[in-house]
């Protein structure tokens, strides 16, 4: 069985398995690290994960691979269920929604690159921020987004005093 197929395979299976739980599946990997192979499911939902949510998909994904001979086989394996790190990047409309005010670098499909703050997304497109100017930009022009990584100064204060 192929590494594509058995990725496939895996998506199909375990979806439906993680919508259940209300959380969206991102990504399956099975890597082989000596002996074990290591099963990577990324999952993730608007407001974040919490390890309740992990600890739930887990054994419910766990379930599902034991009732399935065929995707992961007999041999052992290691379960990780995680949810996408800051480095991701932004593909999917609901990767956009969930990055909400946070500041990202923007790449076109024309190779353009605009830094901007999120302001809102949609299914069309996201609106950002860019230097106080609001910009649209539509899902079809959008290559990618990363979010950017932000250091807050101490007297970057909300409202002015004085």
């Amino acid at each position: 069985m192929g590494s594509a197929s058995s990725r496939d395979h895996l998506m199909k299976l375990l979806g439906p398995v993680v919508s259940a739980e209300g959380l969206d599946l991102e990504d399956v990997t099975v890597t082989q690290a000596g002996k074990r192979r290591l099963l990577r499911v990324i999952v993730d939902r608007d407001g974040g994960v919490s390890l309740d949510d992990v600890a739930d998909v887990s054994q419910a994904v766990s379930a599902a691979l034991d009732d399935d001979d065929d995707a992961m086989g007999q041999a052992a394996y290691t379960l990780e269920v995680s949810s996408p790190g800051i480095d991701r990047p932004l593909t999917e409309p609901r990767h956009w929604r969930r990055a909400a005010k946070r500041l990202v670098k923007a790449e076109l499909r024309d190779g353009t690159v605009i830094e901007g703050r999120i302001l809102t997304a949609d299914d069309d497109g996201v609106d950002l921020d860019v230097e106080g100017a609001g910009r649209r930009l539509d899902y079809q022009d959008l290559a990618r987004g990363r979010v950017q990584v932000e250091f807050r100064r101490f007297d970057d204060v909300d409202g002015d005093e004085g």
